[in-house]
C-alpha cells in the first residue's frame, strides 16, 4: 500500500531564509488545491502534518494560545517565539503564518487526514529544549485543533528528529501514529549540528541512484503505541539544474513502487506543499506519473492508498489502548 503525508509549517523563522524562500511559502497557497484535485482524481488518501500556529485566524488568537512554556534552544534561531512581534494581524495581511482557510480546505476533501507538525514547529533533539516544553507544545497543537473541532491523531516531528523519550507523552495526549526514518543510517534521526554534508550529498544521490534500498516495509498487529509509520522517501521538488536527470528521479520512484506493491508492503512517499511553490507544473507533472502508475499497481496487485491515521487503526490490535 501507499501512504503519503504532507507537511505545512509556519514561516521560516531566519529573516534572509524568508526573503529566499518567499516564493515557495507562497506558492504552497495555491499548490494545496492543485495537490487536493489531483488526490480525489486518483483517490489518493493523504495526512497533512499541520503547525498548530497555522489553525490561528488572527494574531490575537495565536498570541492566547501559545503554550504556557516554550523551549530555549541554544541556537536562538531556531525560536519562532522572538519574531511573533512582527506577525501580521490575519490571514490576508501575512500569508506565510496563517493558513486557516487552506486547513479548512483540505478538510472538505474526502480521505485527507490533519494531524499535527507540533505548535511552533518543534524540535525534539535541540540542546535546550526538555521533555516538559514538548508536551507544553503538543498540548497546546492539541488545544488549537479542537477548537476547531479537529481530533488529531498521529504526527510528523519537524525535521524528522524523533525522540523516543517522548513518545510516552504523545501516546498520553492521544496520538495514534508517528512518521519514523528510514531503517538506514543515512536516514537516522540527527540534531542540525550532525546534518553533515556527506549525509545531505549521500541522500540527494540517493534520490536518484539506488543507494540504500527500497524502505518499502511489513507493519504487523502491535499494542505499541503510538505506531511507528517509518517514511520510505522524500519527494524532492523539480530542480532546472537536475532536470537532465529527472528520467532517473522518477524511474527511482516507481521502482520503490513496483517492488512495495508485488512485495505487498507499506511505501510511505513525503513532501512538502511549499516544496511545489515553484515550477509548480513541472512538480505536478511529475506526481501525476507517479499517481498514475500507483494507478496501474492498484489495478495490478491491489495496491491501496492509506493516510497515517488509516494505517494505524488497521495495525492496531483490537483491544489495545490508545
Amino acid at each position: 500500500m501507499i501512504s503519503l503525508d504532507f507537511e505545512l509549517y509556519w514561516g521560516v523563522h531566519d529573516s534572509a531564509h524568508l526573503a529566499a524562500y518567499t516564493e515557495n511559502l507562497l506558492g504552497a497557497r495555491s499548490a494545496v488545491p492543485a495537490l487536493l484535485a489531483l488526490f480525489q482524481q486518483y483517490t489518493i488518501h493523504a495526512t497533512w502534518a499541520t503547525v498548530g500556529l497555522l489553525f490561528c485566524q488572527t494574531r490575537s488568537e495565536m498570541m492566547q494560545a501559545l503554550p504556557a512554556i516554550q523551549p530555549i534552544y541554544h541556537n536562538r534561531g531556531l525560536s519562532p517565539y522572538p519574531k511573533m512581534l512582527l506577525v501580521g494581524a490575519d490571514e490576508q495581511s501575512d500569508p506565510l503564518r496563517f493558513a486557516h482557510s487552506l486547513i479548512e480546505l483540505i478538510a472538505t476533501f474526502p480521505n485527507q487526514e490533519i494531524s499535527t507538525h507540533t505548535f511552533a514547529h518543534y524540535y525534539c533533539l535541540e540542546t535546550g529544549q526538555t521533555a516538559e516544553t514538548f508536551s507544553a507544545d503538543l498540548h497546546a497543537a492539541l488545544d488549537i485543533a479542537q477548537k476547531y473541532h479537529f481530533s488529531l491523531e498521529s504526527i510528523v516531528f519537524p525535521r524528522n528528529q524523533i525522540n523516543p523519550a517522548y513518545l510516552s507523552i504523545c501516546k498520553a495526549l492521544g496520538i495514534l501514529a508517528y512518521r519514523g526514518n528510514p531503517a538506514h543510517w543515512l536516514y537516522a534521526a540527527r540534531s542540525s549540528a550532525h546534518q553533515s554534508w556527506l549525509v545531505r550529498g549521500l541522500r540527494l544521490l540517493d534520490a536518484y541512484i539506488n543507494l540504500s534500498s527500497h524502505h518499502s516495509y511489513t507493519l504487523r498487529a502491535t499494542e505499541t503505541v503510538p505506531l511507528n509509520i517509518p517514511a520510505s522517501r522524500f519527494l524532492r521538488p523539480y530542480s532546472p539544474r537536475l532536470r537532465r536527470f529527472e528520467a532517473r528521479r522518477l524511474r527511482r520512484i516507481l521502482d520503490d513502487l513496483t517492488y512495495a506493491a508485488q512485495a505487498r508492503k507499506i511505501y510511505h512517499l513525503w513532501w512538502h506543499p511549499h516544496n511545489f511553490g515553484r515550477y509548480q507544473s513541472e512538480n505536478i507533472a511529475f506526481l501525476s506519473s507517479i499517481l498514475e502508475h500507483f494507478r496501474y499497481l492498484q489495478q495490478t496487485y491491489a495496491m491501496e492508498s492509506l493516510n497515517m491515521r488509516e494505517l494505524a487503526e488497521r495495525y492496531r490490535e483490537p483491544h489495545s489502548e490508545a
